[in-house]
């Protein structure tokens, strides 16, 4: 029978399962299949499995208790095998690998941070520091430009947006950089400059998230951020 896997661990976890269930909408108890010092959290899987809340928020459930009791790789929501053979002969091929990763992820929890700035207030930016965008603005708003000028200016402004983003980004990473452990970065997506998930120690967390707090305030209010966290290791298994 199919399996659906919801995480890894080693075999010292002390796996507490007994009160919680897994996905779909009849769902089965949660049980182990061990290789060596391996261990994987799985249950019979649901018949048909769509991203519902309900199924996603037990999924994480999962993840959360035995991330309280110890170290775990935490497997993406929808993950399935033929059967307790096939997870089983998984952890016995990569072993190495999952052992690894464990020994990475020891003590650490995720932090994902996302932020923008108002582009209205980037645009007054650029055209107050830029020399050539605020000439050529200028020159349009006074109808004494070249009909190639909106162009022009359109493509001087998105270049200015690039650099000066890419930039920002990479002053907030390099801040943020010697609290993590690792780090995963994403295309941002939208008015976002910035996608990166962060590993941290417990040791490191406070200063992680004092630093966080110091950054997004030295930024100003045209600046979001958005922190998520402490969350699951995904990005890192």
């Amino acid at each position: 029978m199919a399996v659906y896997v919801y995480s890894i661990t080693g075999e010292q976890h002390p796996l507490r399962l007994d009160d919680l269930r897994g996905v779909g909408e009849s769902p089965a108890d949660l049980r182990t299949v061990t290789a060596g010092s391996l261990c994987a959290v799985v249950s019979d899987a649901p018949e048909e499995l769509r991203p519902k809340r309900r199924d996603i928020s037990a999924h994480q459930e999962v993840q959360e208790r035995l991330m309280s009791d110890g170290t775990v790789l935490p497997l993406r929501f929808g993950l399935m095998a033929a059967d307790d053979d096939a997870v089983r002969a998984a952890l016995e091929e990569r072993a190495e690998e999952y052992l690894e990763r464990l020994r990475a992820l020891e003590g650490c929890t995720e932090y994902h941070l996302k932020a923008s700035q108002d582009e209205d207030a980037l645009l007054r930016q650029i055209l107050r520091e830029s020399d050539d965008a605020r000439q050529l603005n200028e020159a349009i708003r006074a109808d004494a430009a070249g009909p190639d000028a909106s162009v022009r200016l359109g493509e001087l402004v998105a270049y200015e947006v690039q650099a000066r983003e890419e930039a920002l980004a990479t002053g907030v990473i390099e801040a943020l950089r010697p609290f993590a452990r690792e780090l995963d970065c994403y295309q941002p997506s939208g008015p976002d400059f910035l996608s990166v998930s962060f590993l941290v120690t417990e040791e490191q967390e406070e200063a992680f998230l004092t630093t966080e707090l110091s950054v997004a305030n030295q930024m100003g209010d045209d600046f979001e951020f958005r922190l998520g966290g402490p969350l699951p290791p995904y990005s890192f298994v």
